[in-house]
């Protein structure tokens, strides 16, 4: 038997619930790992609230982990125990061990931590695919991006800086703000103090960006769509002011020819040679110190609805890890 944070029924952070669950066995193509560092991402609090439906409850929450091999089904070839490996999707992370496909997992190299993998897997092979594939940035582009000093914020900014962008960035505070320009973010804005889309067209000359990369979705929605210069990319990544509104195509037209996408991590993973390349890249920038992967909280894993709590209050910046 082992320890896990799983829902009964959606709801708050009281939702979550610390169990017993038996692991079992792993079978044809599957492995048994124990985890020693568990991510936590703000899709958690949608899984528990139920914006994001799960397939049955009780279930246990959790998308991104790292930690040791334990035992290994018939047919795995690539994994022996005692291997270190990380995954980002696959829902039952907050978890002490787990059964899961073989294939969805990933050998951690020396050079990264098994607490970094955990604090960057999800996060950071989202930021992979929004700046190398969703849209694919160059130097010299100037790039909007809400949540700066977020998790995927931090990698972010960083990561948009050394492809050579000049990186605008929102967040709630002057810590944040701080936090932002640290990590790469050229032009931090306070937007509770600022209108950040006047502070953009101000910084662009009127021109707008290319591109909005929006993980906080009704809040900011109608501003980052005039942020956009014309024939540029809405990306809407996530929902943490609530789900974005819904809009007719004419506005785009209206706005200037706008292309709106809602991408997710798991499509662009989705076949192993992609998931390879994707963390293959996201572990060159950290050993090559272009990114920093900045673990800001941790939290026992028996503490996960306290963590939930300070996340949807916004207290936290950069990653945070449950420990088991």
């Amino acid at each position: 038997m082992a320890k896990a944070i799983r829902i009964h029924d959606y709801g708050g952070p009281e939702a979550l619930s610390l169990d017993e669950v038996d692991p079992g066995r792993p079978g044809p193509g599957e492995a048994l790992i124990r985890h020693t560092a568990i991510g936590l991402n703000f899709i958690d609090t949608y899984h528990r609230s139920g914006l994001y439906k799960l397939p049955e409850l009780p279930h246990t929450l959790g998308v991104e982990g790292a930690g040791v091999v334990e035992e290994v089904g018939e047919g795995v070839a690539a994994l022996k125990p005692g291997d270190r490996i990380a995954y980002g999707g696959g829902i039952g992370s907050y978890c002490e061990l787990r059964v899961m496909a073989a294939d969805r997992l990933v050998a951690l190299p020396a050079g990264v931590s098994d607490e970094q993998a955990a604090a960057m897997m999800l996060q950071g092979m989202t930021t992979r695919y929004l700046l190398r594939r969703t849209h694919r940035v160059e130097p010299g582009e100037t790039v909007l991006i809400h949540a700066a000093a977020g998790g995927v914020g931090l990698i972010f900014c960083q990561w948009a800086k050394h492809l050579g962008a000049t990186v605008i960035g929102t967040v709630s505070s002057e810590e944040k703000a701080a936090l932002a320009r640290a990590h790469g973010c050229d032009h931090a804005i306070i937007y509770t103090k600022e209108n950040f889309l006047g502070r953009v067209k101000e910084i662009t000359c009127g021109k707008g960006v290319p591109v909005v990369y929006d993980s906080v979705g009704k809040d900011t929605w109608e501003g980052s769509l005039d942020c956009l210069s014309p024939l540029g990319l809405m990306v809407s990544f996530g929902n943490a002011s609530g789900p974005a509104p819904a809009f007719t195509v004419l506005d785009l037209m209206r706005r200037g020819s706008l292309f709106v996408t809602r991408p997710v991590l798991a499509h662009y993973i989705a076949a192993r040679a992609d998931l390879e390349e994707t963390a293959k890249d996201l572990f060159d920038v950290v050993a090559s110190g272009a990114v920093r992967i900045e673990i800001n909280q941790r939290y026992p894993l028996a503490e996960a609805a306290r963590a939930h709590r300070d996340l949807e209050a916004r207290k936290t910046t950069g990653s945070t890890i449950l420990i088991p």
